[in-house]
């Protein structure tokens, strides 16, 4: 059995924590591209898009295994050990991360076609750079272990929710309006729903990262006291 120095150990861990920077890396350029293909009603932008998801469902069998084998091989304690484990949770948010990006590609293929719409496209797009900017701030927390940095992202959450509230309520009053033109509403608002949920993970990032920080749970209990 080969012996491993505290170096080499400490080089895994921060090997481990690079895999998942460069993952929520991956789905923040696919929220990114995504968002662009809706706006712009670019149906192969979204096809090259929802390419990209391999390499994120491949990202997160990856970091599933180094998370066992590090477990198996080292078994941490203390720090390290609620490293892994919380690694193991955020792999998988990072992973739905990317197959709602892909549903939002979807969308932007029903859109191709479809006639801009100022207003709704501005407020889209504002959402979807939100929804980008809490996922880079929440990996960012995790990569620095700042506590403080991931309660921003809770804050965010709620500009977020705000935001796609006001594009549904707009949307409604269009399909009122205009009962011909449901069909291409009801996929805007479908897209502002995976922005929405895009930002809900990244939520749920920062919370893990205060959990990895502080020791402090939110799940289930709201926004900070």
């Amino acid at each position: 059995m080969t012996l491993h120095t505290d170096r080499t150990y400490e080089a895994e861990l921060q090997a481990l924590r690079d895999r998942l920077v460069d993952m929520v890396g991956q789905v923040e350029q696919m929220t990114i591209e995504a968002v662009k293909a809706v706006v712009d009603r670019d149906a192969q932008l979204a096809r090259e898009t929802i390419r990209l998801d391999r390499r994120v469902n491949r990202a997160e069998v990856e970091i599933d295994e180094a998370c066992m084998l590090l477990l198996a091989r080292r078994q941490p304690v203390a720090s390290d050990l609620r490293l892994v484990t919380t690694a193991l949770k955020m792999v998988t948010d990072i992973e739905r991360i990317g197959d709602v990006a892909v549903n939002l590609c979807e969308r932007a293929i029903d859109l191709a076609g479809e006639p801009p719409i100022p207003g709704i496209d501005e407020a889209l797009n504002a959402l979807g750079q939100l929804a980008a900017a809490m996922l880079r701030k929440a990996i960012e927390a995790f990569a620095e272990r700042d506590a403080a940095k991931a309660e921003n992202v809770l804050e965010m959450d709620d500009d977020a929710d705000e935001r796609y509230h006001q594009i549904v309520r707009s949307l409604a009053q269009r399909i009122r309006d205009d009962p011909d033109k449901v069909e291409q509403n009801v996929a805007l608002q479908s897209a502002a729903k995976q922005l929405e949920r895009i930002g809900d993970h990244a939520t749920n990032l920062a919370e893990q990262v205060i959990l990895l920080v502080r020791g402090q749970d939110l799940r289930h209990q709201g926004k900070l006291a």
